[in-house]
C-alpha cells in the first residue's frame, strides 16, 4: 500500500500501463493493474509477474478512471492490457459531464 497524492506516478508490474494520481482522498490505498500492485516509474517489474486474465479488460491512453465515490482519479498516460483497480474495486472510465443546453 503507498499513501497517493496528486502527480504521483506509477507503473503496471504486468503490462504497459502507466498513470498520474489527479485527484485522491488522501491516506494509503492499494491500487492494482493487472490485478498486482502498481510501482513507482523508476522501479524495475518484479520477476515472473503475470496478468491475471479476470482483470485484463485494458486501460485506454488519455482517458481518467475513478472510484465508486468519484474521490480518486487517476490520468491514464500509457495504455496496456491491465484493468485498474483500487483495494480490490474496479475503476471505471469517467464519463464526460452534459452542458446545459443553449436555444
Amino acid at each position: 500500500m503507498r499513501v497517493l497524492k496528486p502527480g504521483l506516478r506509477l507503473k503496471s508490474s504486468v503490462c504497459s500501463t502507466e498513470i498520474m494520481v489527479i485527484r485522491s482522498p488522501g491516506g494509503a490505498a492499494l491500487l492494482s493493474c493487472g490485478g498486482i500492485e502498481m510501482i513507482a516509474i523508476t522501479e524495475a517489474p518484479p520477476a515472473g509477474a503475470k496478468l491475471e486474465p479476470a482483470h485484463a479488460r485494458g486501460s485506454l491512453i488519455g482517458k481518467r478512471y475513478v472510484d465508486a465515490a468519484e474521490a480518486l482519479e487517476l490520468l491514464c498516460t500509457k495504455g496496456g492490457e491491465g484493468s485498474l483497480s483500487v483495494d480490490g474495486a474496479a475503476l471505471g472510465m469517467k464519463q464526460a459531464k452534459a452542458l446545459p443546453s443553449s436555444d
